[in-house]
């Protein structure tokens, strides 16, 4: 593992302690491993419609986006009602085939001790509103996020508007909040966002690929991302969030 570009020093990590902390954690490839289920899906959404199913390598780089803008990346040369289509297809398949995926190691454990620690929790993801929930759901992840951001509330990822929304609505500062994910394109949200980020090196992305798109840090499993973050020296009292 490979760590750059943290403020380490004494009074930098007194006063952020001090402080309350935002962390956003990306979903699919973070959170749960579930790059090959998006593939899968892809694919198949691909043959229903009649279209040549695209290769893994060709459905990973997308991930992350929004899935329109997925699929306008994926078929650049076909006409809008196609790739509608294609679109309407995959959220079909999506929400009727079982969820061929699952947690990574030390997800659960981990949420809760950043919680016990005083972290405030947040999940910003290309997934839809409704694809997130059923996530949630699905593995009793929900009560741990205070505040989320997904593609259709938001512009896609790397736009930083679901960091920026996400910070506004906790009431924190760019030092105060901390993105984790997986892919470029949260590095570079968190950067276009001016927040510091953290990638995880069991994604889709490498690590050298992950730091050049200005993560501080690589994270090689859960119990190294909680040694980045220690007890808050202060429990802070949630801001008023308006709906």
């Amino acid at each position: 593992m490979v760590t750059v570009r943290i403020d380490d020093s004494p009074t930098g990590a007194t006063e952020a302690l001090n402080q309350p902390q935002l962390i956003l954690f990306d979903c699919d490839g973070t959170l749960m491993d579930s790059h090959h289920h998006i593939v899968v899906v892809m694919q198949q959404a691909f043959a229903d419609c009649e279209l040549q199913p695209p290769a893994a390598e060709s459905v990973h780089p997308v991930i992350g986006l929004s899935l329109t803008l997925a699929v306008q990346r994926l078929l650049p040369d076909v006409g809008s009602g196609l790739q509608d289509r294609v679109v309407e297809r995959y959220r079909h398949l999506y929400r009727i085939l079982p969820a061929g995926y699952g947690l990574f190691d030390g997800v659960r454990e981990t949420l809760v001790e950043l919680g016990r620690r005083g972290y405030w929790l947040g999940v910003v993801t290309g997934k839809s509103h409704a694809g997130l929930l059923r996530a949630l759901e699905d593995f009793e992840l929900g009560q741990h996020f205070l505040v989320m951001r997904t593609s259709d509330h938001c512009p896609s990822k790397p736009h930083p508007a679901m960091v920026d929304e996400c910070m506004a609505e906790m009431g924190v500062e760019a030092a105060q909040t901390t993105v984790i994910g997986d892919a470029l394109l949260d590095m570079q949200m968190a950067r276009n966002s001016g927040v510091r980020a953290f990638g995880v090196s069991f994604g889709v992305a490498d690590g050298a690929s992950l730091l050049d798109a200005g993560a501080m840090a690589i994270i090689d499993d859960f119990d190294d991302l909680l040694e980045r973050f220690p007890p808050l020296q202060s429990m802070h009292p949630l801001p008023t969030i308006r709906a």
